[in-house]
This record gives structure tokens, C-alpha cells and sequence, in this order.
């Protein structure tokens, strides 16, 4: 589970690469928020992608384990959406998150990322 705690921590990390010059983007600005969930059901991810979609999220695709990987069942689903945080709105966000892989009984919803707006 993600707390607040870590919350704090990723958008401090954040604040400072950006100070150092080490990413483009102001993590307190609009940005590109990616959210991830695994499970080894292919179809149940699917199912978690459509729910996403309709509420606005950009379906990017799934990432597959690569030959070298321990884990050979374990995919992650991965949705974007361009929006901005605080600690507390990621923290929100997370929750519902969290509440969806639970409602499709998926195994996790596995936390997110941060880019630039046009990033990958």
C-alpha cells in the first residue's frame, strides 16, 4: 500500500531531479500520471483497461515479462492521464485506484509514475 508517507517523498525526490536538472518536468504542474496494474489474467486487465478508458484514461498497453525475468505470469497494465497532483490528490487517486483492482479482482494495482505531459 502506498502512504502518504511515500507520497511526500516521491514529490520531494521529484522537486529535486527537476532543481538538478535531471527531468523537464515540474511534478507540481500539469503532467503525465502513469497508473499500473498486474495480474497473470490477461483478460481481467482488459476488462480493468475498458473501465479506465471510459473514465478518461489513455489505455498506453501491457507490459509483458522479457525472457530474462523471474516472474514469467505477472503483466501490468499500464493507463495514463494528463492531470495535475498534490501529495493529498495522489493520495485520493491512489485509494480509488486500489479500489479498482479490487472491484475486478485483479492482483494489485502496482502504484504510478510521473512524466512530462508528451511523454512516453
Amino acid at each position: 500500500m502506498i502512504t502518504k508517507e511515500m507520497l511526500q517523498g516521491f514529490f520531494e525526490n521529484t522537486r529535486n531531479l527537476r532543481d538538478e536538472g535531471k527531468t523537464p518536468f515540474d511534478i507540481d504542474d500539469v503532467c503525465r500520471w502513469s497508473y499500473f496494474f498486474v495480474d497473470s489474467d490477461r483478460e481481467k486487465l482488459t476488462r480493468v483497461g475498458l473501465f479506465l478508458e471510459d473514465k478518461g484514461y489513455e489505455v498506453v498497453g501491457f507490459l509483458e515479462p522479457t525472457p530474462e525475468d523471474d516472474d514469467q505470469e505477472t503483466i501490468y497494465l499500464r493507463a495514463d492521464c494528463v492531470e495535475k497532483h498534490t501529495v493529498d490528490s495522489l493520495q485520493e487517486r491512489n485509494q480509488e485506484l486500489y479500489g479498482i483492482a479490487e472491484q475486478f479482482g485483479v492482483r494489485d494495482y502496482d502504484g504510478m509514475d510521473v512524466g512530462s505531459i508528451d511523454g512516453p
